[in-house]
């Protein structure tokens, strides 16, 4: 009886070390693909920046008067201000080695740059917008949501607000518009927030 037991040890041991040293060779196959390729991005040379589509909040809309004595409301108003005057570029999706490849490994700081301001502009208007609502501003708050549907952020919770704005207003086209708004979006939050809307 100890034979087979012994055997069958003997039969896993060896098929677990030819596991292991499979997933090493795959581990280090991918590894080595990654460095490959991100070596050939390093020495793409300098392109034009022709292409991109560059981000300018509309201020035209948003309720400038409304809390304006909120510190919060405040600060989040003269950054948007700021950051309207600068370069934003919405990024999200593509990562560095796209952006190397499209562009040249010399751009990348600038792209950077361009792309910290669009997360800078969002979260600013998201704050602005959650203090406006949370203080029963509701309808003032929606003009700044909307925007930041138009400049493709992907935060779910503007999505969930303004669909239930539009639902609890009759206004059902606009979550439609959402709908294709969230569609055409290039980022990982894209599944949830079409989800979110499927539930509106």
């Amino acid at each position: 009886m100890k034979y087979p037991i012994f055997a069958s040890f003997i039969i896993l041991t060896l098929v677990i070390r030819h596991a292991i040293r499979r997933n090493r060779r795959l581990d280090e196959n991918s590894r080595h693909s990654f460095w490959d390729i991100e070596r050939a991005a390093n020495e793409v040379r300098r392109k034009p920046l022709d292409d991109l589509i560059f981000v300018v909040p509309d201020m035209s809309r948003f309720p400038l008067s409304v809390m304006e004595d909120d510190e919060i409301v405040r600060d989040c108003r003269r950054m948007v201000e700021e950051l309207s005057a600068q370069k934003i570029v919405n990024l999200t999706g593509q990562t560095n080695t796209d952006l190397k490849f499209r562009y040249g490994a010399a751009n990348l700081p600038t792209l950077m740059e361009y792309d910290e301001r669009f997360t800078l502009l969002v979260q600013n208007l998201q704050k602005w917008a959650d203090r406006l609502w949370d203080n029963g501003y509701v309808e003032d708050s929606i003009p700044i949501l909307e925007e930041q549907i138009r400049i493709h952020a992907d935060i779910s919770s503007v999505y969930r607000k303004l669909a239930a704005y539009y639902r609890d207003n009759g206004m059902p086209e606009k979550i439609d518009e959402l709908r294709k708004s969230a569609e055409s979006l290039n980022s990982a939050s894209k599944a949830s927030i079409l989800r979110s809307l499927d539930q509106a």
